[in-house]
């Protein structure tokens, strides 16, 4: 094994001096190339992680237009939408608290200042201003609270804008809230994620998603306004072999993910909710899926798509 690993390190070492790219990567996952230029940066990282290079100023494919408006799109009302606590005043005052999983408890500076001993035996903790801070607890007496600790102020610590240069995370204040875990008794293999993909203010779309804690066993497949399978998928998760079931309200939320997108006015937007036990629920806002570098398959359709999305450099 230690022979393995040693092999293992020369081949990364190898890779790190040979490979521009592979060193781009490395460098910014250590914070060494945050002072470089949003613009340039966004250029490099998508050439480090696609292989190929695009003309910013003329972009085609669905990828190359989220790295334009990464760069040109920054609204200071984008800063509350990523926000996951700030949010929660927005899609109040827009189409009401109803549409709000319910909140437990925070905001919390860091995560020493929770109290356990006050949440129910099943909870989602969160942080409001990343991807990846969050804690699913579904029994409390097996929850290793010194470990959830250290991951959520550790994730507090990141400013999640940096990696991808998404800039609508940079000037989010960093928080953790506590959710009311939320179950449904048609998502046995835990809750599906209906993502509507909205161009120019209209969803066009459905990305559905389910058990994405696990990356082996998780599902992810796109699917039309009336629940038909679209010729595409993502290479990196597998699909579902059916839709798990169409939403008893696939209406109304179409409906809401064309309000919220008409009015946030964002040339991209995605919009984010659940079904559970037939009520509607908001989620998140996303502005860049996979931060801009979406794993197509077939890879066509990153450009058919792209060409769904109307920039205002666009003739």
């Amino acid at each position: 094994m230690k022979v393995l690993n040693i092999t293992k390190a020369c081949r990364c070492a190898y890779k790190y001096l040979t490979d521009s790219d592979y060193r781009f990567i490395i460098r910014s996952n250590a914070g060494k190339n945050n002072d470089m230029p949003d613009d340039e940066y966004v250029k490099r990282m998508y050439k480090a992680l696609r292989g190929v290079e695009f003309d910013l100023e003329n972009p085609k494919t669905f990828n190359e237009k989220l790295a334009w408006q990464k760069i040109y799109e920054r609204k200071p009302l984008y800063t509350q939408l990523a926000d996951k606590y700030a949010v929660r005043q927005y899609i109040t005052d827009k189409i009401g608290s109803e549409y709000l999983i319910p909140l437990l408890g925070g905001p919390w500076d860091n995560a020493d200042q929770i109290d356990f001993d006050s949440l129910p035996e099943k909870f989602i903790l969160k942080c409001n201003h990343d991807s990846g801070g969050i804690v699913v607890c579904r029994d409390k007496t097996r929850l290793n609270i010194e470990a959830v600790k250290q991951k959520l102020n550790k994730r507090l610590s990141v400013n999640y804008y940096y990696a991808g240069r998404e800039w609508p995370y940079k000037n989010i204040k960093p928080c953790i809230i506590a959710e009311k875990y939320m179950e449904d008794e048609r998502q046995k293999d835990g809750l599906i994620d209906w993502k509507f993909f909205c161009f120019n203010g209209k969803a066009k779309f459905i990305y559905v998603s389910q058990g994405l804690e696990n990356h082996a066993t998780a599902h992810i497949s796109f699917y039309d306004l009336d629940g038909n399978e679209m010729p595409f998928g993502r290479s990196d998760f597998a699909p579902f072999d059916k839709i798990p079931y169409k939403p008893d309200n696939l209406g109304k939320m179409t409906e809401l993910a064309d309000t919220l997108a008409t009015d946030i006015g964002c040339p991209f937007i995605r919009v984010d909710m659940y079904e559970i036990d037939g009520k509607i629920y908001f989620s998140e806002f996303t502005f860049t899926p996979c931060s801009g570098v979406l794993p197509f398959d077939p890879p066509e359709w990153d450009e058919k798509i792209g060409s769904m999305l109307k920039l205002p450099i666009d003739k």
